[in-house]
């Protein structure tokens, strides 16, 4: 992927870096795949502020994404690659030999005319979905299956992949984005790739405006409150604001914040590096 950095001609653009969008091919997205998406601005039903920071943005259509590549064993063609404002990746138009249009999760190197197919003996290659099971150790992957059939889970976003490390009897164990190891049932699709717009990380938006077209408002730090408005307001001068905590009390650092879940005895390493007992 590439990235534009403008001129100094305004103060807005002196830091900004964005994307060029060398990899997109069109602006009008597949009609037959939008959905109407509203914007609550921060309110509840009663029309009441119920999440501060939140209001305004622009409109924007959600783009239905094919996350469970359950067309199996059917050739689809890249017709394009487009933006999505909903996510950070870039997304592919594919059609099928039967007609249906469907979108999917851009893999990094995707082209428009690329053949890609789902199924449980087709080619690790770019673009295809396939078990986990049926793939060889050292894969890169993305959007992966935590149960099969579901849907992928995991590793969607810009730049994201996992690589398939060991296979098990009913696991396959995957090295996520994070540096964790985990074990993910081996009967879940996978696709092959890593995923588009990798450098989206690196982009500056430059100016506050930018987060106000994200629907973004102005946060205020707590420091800058007073006492009875958050535990670190207050003060004379410029106060630092003591232990750093969230508007309720709660500590901002140091304190494990993951809940217990079920699927703790999957993880083999945390991303810390920490072994988990057994």
């Amino acid at each position: 992927m590439a990235l534009k950095k403008y001129k100094a001609i305004t103060a807005g653009t002196r830091w900004k870096i964005g994307n060029a969008y060398a990899e997109i091919t069109t602006n009008q997205p597949e009609k037959s795949l939008l959905e109407k998406k509203s914007s609550t601005g921060g309110r509840n039903a009663q029309g009441r502020r119920s999440m501060r920071y939140i209001g305004g943005g622009n409109k924007k259509h959600y783009r239905i994404i094919d996350f469970k590549r359950d067309k199996v064993n059917i050739e689809a063609k890249v017709v394009s690659i487009e933006y999505d404002p909903n996510r950070t990746a870039f997304i592919a138009l594919v059609q099928y030999t039967d007609g249906e249009k469907r979108y999917i999760i851009a893999p990094q190197g995707l082209q428009v005319g690329a053949t890609i197919i789902s199924g449980d003996a087709v080619a690790p290659e770019l673009g295809n979905a396939l078990k986990l099971k049926n793939m060889p150790l050292g894969t890169t992957i993305h959007n992966i299956e935590l149960q099969p059939g579901q849907g992928a889970k995991m590793a969607r976003s810009a730049g994201a992949s996992a690589q398939l490390s060991n296979k098990e009897e009913k696991y396959a164990v995957l090295k996520m984005p994070s540096g964790e190891l985990r074990k993910v049932l081996i009967d879940g699709y996978a696709t092959v790739g890593v995923v588009s717009n990798s450098d989206h990380n690196l982009q500056s938006a430059g100016k506050a405006g930018a987060n106000r077209w994200k629907g973004i408002r102005p946060r205020v730090r707590g420091v800058a409150m007073n006492p009875v408005d958050h535990p670190m307001g207050g003060g004379e001068g410029r106060a630092s604001g003591g232990h750093p905590r969230s508007r309720t009390g709660k500590y901002a650092k140091g304190e494990i914040t993951r809940k217990k879940k079920g699927s703790d005895k999957l993880i083999i390493q945390r991303r810390n590096g920490r072994k988990l007992a057994k």
